[in-house]
């Protein structure tokens, strides 16, 4: 019988390294990387741990996970040049011109390639969440992402370098995140699991408000274990552990009593946090307990009397221990957890989420008709106003039919109308680039979605590096299957956000979206889609300002035809 033939491509991680102390390794964006590692039991990554500078002297590492990796030491200069364009964390696929940056990014293909290499290991999959959305949204439209990705990791960094001669500043972040836990859980199926809540409520003979303090002031001890009280348990204590045990959710119990079924959405108890994200162990558990355990350890050493006020946060730091191979993961790690004691909470109402209101524009008309023509009109009052300068070559068009098929955006999933609207398109973005770029530029495809504009620019400029940065794995992937098919070697890919790009570049493609501007839809009333085709401007107007104040001479155009995207300004920059 054959061998198994290993499918896995040979991947490289790099880690940055600053220094290491207690058992952490600094940043925490590497600790909480190597947690993953750990906790995932994962060897398919050559790690590396980069240095800063030059430097490639280094004392003994303590407490790194490395039975069954293999870590190195270099330095900065030693990266693989895809990789110096790029923040770290960062993954890289051979031949190397493939590569993800970025925390979420990276954890989330740690878990994908843990799952691949070994399919039996379904919890470790189960991490990505429902419907495998844990962290996927970029930290520039996400909330949650930007908290757990960015700002709790460096709020924890900072408060650790404090020296606590004067009273400390509890970083904002941390007091988000209790503030996050004491929200009510919303789940795909959270108003069976409420429902189940009321029944179970309505056997303790207590009613929802009191049964929430009871379950409060125990601080979710570790009633879950199989020998516990079960009838002393939540239902969200339940539900969440048997998923963890037994990996598939607790048998149906039987029909509900009539009052249960009939009772109003409003009268449901809410269901409480078990874990950070609600009632499952995801991903966003594994980033924040590296962070949250060395804030608490500062807290516990140096300001024990601040525990108090993150009773919730002790209480998820206390359960997280109870989660199948934390606590080795942990271990491995040099984490050493605290025994904290159980604190009082007391509900409290919470205030609305006034990042998430809309704006007065949106609440004086819903339907955003004519919405943005006050702002409007005070921009004309100050002298800003849509101009368009004309297209230098409006009918000037790529020679399809001698190109390569692979090259086309009709080899892609689309109707033949939208493949010649994406023909026009590309005409107009190809030319500029074309009259602009010099051998040896890098061009760089911002938000490159399937690579139409980096692929035609890559086969058209064989003397240019194009870069494509994508936040959507797939449409990445599906471009680099189209560039080997063309044999392009002149091409890069990035998965990461936009921000996590750190490299130089010589000419950048980004189409960006706002909420006034993205009302160009053909299917608009023609009034609409001018007003929404001036918004675009008035955006586009002020990163055209920018660019100019970095020494650029700017142009906005009108994509010609203008039928071939309802998003067809263009922002051509050059040099001065």
């Amino acid at each position: 019988m054959k061998g198994i033939k290993k499918s896995l491509t040979e991947e490289y991680l790099y880690l940055d390294f600053s220094h290491q102390k207690e058992g952490c390794i600094f940043p925490l964006h590497t600790s909480v990387t190597l947690f993953l590692l750990s906790y995932c039991d994962c060897t398919v990554f050559k790690v590396f741990l980069v240095l800063p500078g030059e430097s490639t002297i280094i004392s003994v590492l303590k407490n790194v996970p490395s039975e069954g990796v293999e870590i190195q030491i270099i330095s900065r200069q030693e990266l693989p040049p895809i990789v110096q364009s790029c923040c770290l964390p960062a993954i890289v696929e051979r031949p190397g011109n493939f590569c993800r940056a970025g925390l979420a990014v990276v954890l989330r293909h740690i878990i994908q390639k843990s799952y691949e290499a070994d399919p039996s290991k379904k919890e470790i999959l189960e991490l990505l969440g429902f419907k495998k959305t844990c962290l996927k949204a970029c930290a520039e439209v996400s909330q949650w992402t930007r908290l757990c990705e960015l700002t709790i990791p460096l709020a924890v960094e900072n408060f650790l370098k404090e020296s606590f001669d004067q009273p400390p500043t509890i970083p904002a972040a941390i007091l988000e995140l209790e503030k996050k836990l004491s929200e009510p859980v919303r789940v795909h199926n959270d108003d069976k699991l409420r429902r189940q809540k009321l029944k179970q409520q309505k056997a303790a003979g207590v009613g929802p408000s009191l049964a929430k303090e009871k379950t409060k002031s125990k601080g979710h001890r570790q009633e879950t274990s199989e020998e516990g009280d079960s009838s002393s348990a939540s239902l969200e204590l339940k539900v969440a552990f048997s998923k963890l045990t037994i990996h598939k959710e607790p048998a149906s119990a039987n029909r509900e009593p009539s009052h249960i079924r009939k009772a109003k959405a409003s009268d449901l108890p809410p269901l409480d946090h078990v874990f950070a994200e609600g009632l499952y162990f995801t991903l966003a558990d594994i980033v924040l307990l590296p962070c949250i355990h060395h804030f608490l350890v500062i807290i516990c050493r140096k300001l024990s009397g601040k525990l108090v006020e993150f009773p919730l946060l002790a209480a998820w730091y206390q359960r997280i221990q109870e989660v199948p191979r934390v606590q080795t993961a942990a271990s491995q790690c040099g984490i050493q957890f605290l025994s904290l004691p159980e604190l009082q909470t007391t509900s409290s109402q919470q205030p609305p989420n006034l990042d998430e209101a809309p704006c007065a524009e949106e609440q004086n008309d819903p339907s955003f008709i004519g919405g943005p023509r006050p702002t409007m009109t005070k921009l004309m009052e100050k002298g800003i106003e849509v101009m368009f300068s004309p297209h230098p070559c409006p009918t000037w068009t790529l020679d399809w039919d001698t190109l390569p098929a692979a090259v086309s955006p009709k080899e892609g999933k689309m109707s033949s109308d939208r493949a010649l609207r994406k023909q026009q398109q590309l005409n107009n973005l190809v030319y500029m680039v074309t009259t602009q770029a010099k051998p040896g530029d890098r061009i760089v495809d911002f938000c490159s979605g399937g690579g139409h504009v980096g692929i035609v620019l890559a086969h058209m400029l064989p003397s240019c590096q194009v870069i494509l940065i994508e936040n959507k794995e797939l449409s990445l992937i599906r471009a680099k299957k189209r560039s080997d098919e063309l044999g392009l070697s002149n091409i890069w890919f990035i998965q990461a956000n936009m921000e996590y790009f750190t490299g130089m570049f010589n000419i950048g493609e980004h189409m960006i979206l706002c909420r006034f501007a993205d009302q160009t839809a053909v299917q608009l009333p023609p009034q609409r889609r001018l007003i929404g085709k001036q918004c675009m401007f008035l955006v586009d107007l002020d990163r055209a300002r920018a660019a100019e104040e970095h020494g650029f001479s700017v142009q906005v155009i009108s994509m010609e035809p203008e039928s071939c995207s309802p998003k067809n300004n263009m922002i051509v920059g050059v040099p001065i």
